[in-house]
């Protein structure tokens, strides 16, 4: 028998052919359009994980983070007690003084300008031990050899006291004191001596006796603020064998209030207190100038000694520090 053609079966698998190349077309152009696309928006999405994971991002926050303790000390170690002494004039004392009052009214870019100027620059830290975020002031000069110090910023409060270290390596272990006192409040500015107070044959290093440093220009300003200071020595265990401590107020008699509840704490913390108000003791600082100039200003000053032996206690310093920090004013 003849086989016999069906044209309508034909018709429809041309039809079916028809369509199933138009599906490819269509599907080759959408794979086209859309997979360079895709991979443009993958390696996007991976470059955002890159700059928001914890890579470059983490490794930059973590860049400044120090030891603010191991920092000073090392400088104290490094710097301070082999620098020479070189005596400031009027205007760079002027401009230091003027770039720090600047920076604490927030006018840090202007501050850094005039820093410049007398070759000083602003650095920002977290230190590893409290987690707050610190501002250093210092003299970028032949790796500070000029002996004109450092000033440090908490920058977690707004500041509004002063601890000062007129005499790092001289009264050793004296920095720690003031690192302790800046760690332990908030709102604090410490102010450091940058060279052994007899590195000037002439004696023009001993900042607490010179109204012509750095030192004391900084510490004029803050007390032109009415920032309360609290300065600390050493005295050797000879000289007062009986105390651990030497309490004064140098030559002022604002800051009494303020000593008192300082003694105090330093006595409930096992300190034998010598309190130069209300009996004779060494090294009571009345000639001391940042007292007078705070005396002037009719601000509270503080004038601190501690034995070699409490200098030389690194739980003791720390015990010390943490009374004289919770009796300032607020």
């Amino acid at each position: 028998m003849p086989m016999v053609r069906n044209p309508t079966k034909k018709v429809t698998i041309k039809r079916t052919l028809i369509g199933i190349a138009v599906t490819v077309v269509t599907l080759g152009a959408l794979v086209a359009l859309f997979v360079p696309f895709g991979g443009r928006g993958a390696d996007a999405a991976n470059g955002d994980r890159r700059q928001g994971g914890s890579a470059s991002g983490d490794r930059d926050r973590d860049h400044d983070r120090v030891d603010l303790a191991r920092r000073i000390t090392d400088f104290t170690r490094d710097t301070v007690a082999r620098s020479d002494y070189l005596p400031p004039l009027r205007a760079q004392r002027r401009t230091a003084a003027e770039a720090v009052g600047l920076f604490l009214d927030g006018r840090r870019a202007e501050a850094g300008r005039r820093l410049d100027d007398i070759d000083f620059g602003i650095r920002t830290y977290t230190d590893t031990a409290t987690g707050r975020r610190f501002a250093e002031i210092s003299d970028r000069a032949a790796e500070g050899r000029r002996g004109w110090g450092r000033v440090y910023i908490d920058l977690s409060a707004t500041p509004r006291w002063s601890v000062q270290v007129p005499h790092p390596v001289a009264d050793s272990g004296s920095e720690q004191l003031g690192i302790g006192v800046l760690r332990a409040r908030r709102g604090g500015v410490l102010v450091m001596a940058g060279a052994h107070r007899d590195a000037d044959k002439k004696g023009r290093a001993d900042v607490a006796h010179r109204r012509d440093t750095v030192f004391d220009a900084v510490c004029d300003e803050l007390a032109a603020r009415r920032f309360p200071g609290l300065q600390v020595h050493g005295f050797a265990d000879s000289t007062e064998p009986d105390y651990d401590v030497i309490a004064s107020l140098g030559s002022a008699d604002k800051g009494l209030p303020t000593a008192r509840r300082a003694a105090t704490a330093l006595r409930h913390e096992g300190f034998a207190v010598c309190r130069a108000w209300a009996r004779r003791c060494a090294l009571e600082g009345r000639g001391n100038v940042q007292g007078r100039e705070a005396e002037d200003q009719g601000v509270p000053f503080l004038h601190m000694e501690f034995s070699r032996t409490v200098r030389d206690d690194a739980p003791r310093v720390r015990r010390a520090a943490a009374a004289m920090a919770a009796a300032l004013p607020s």
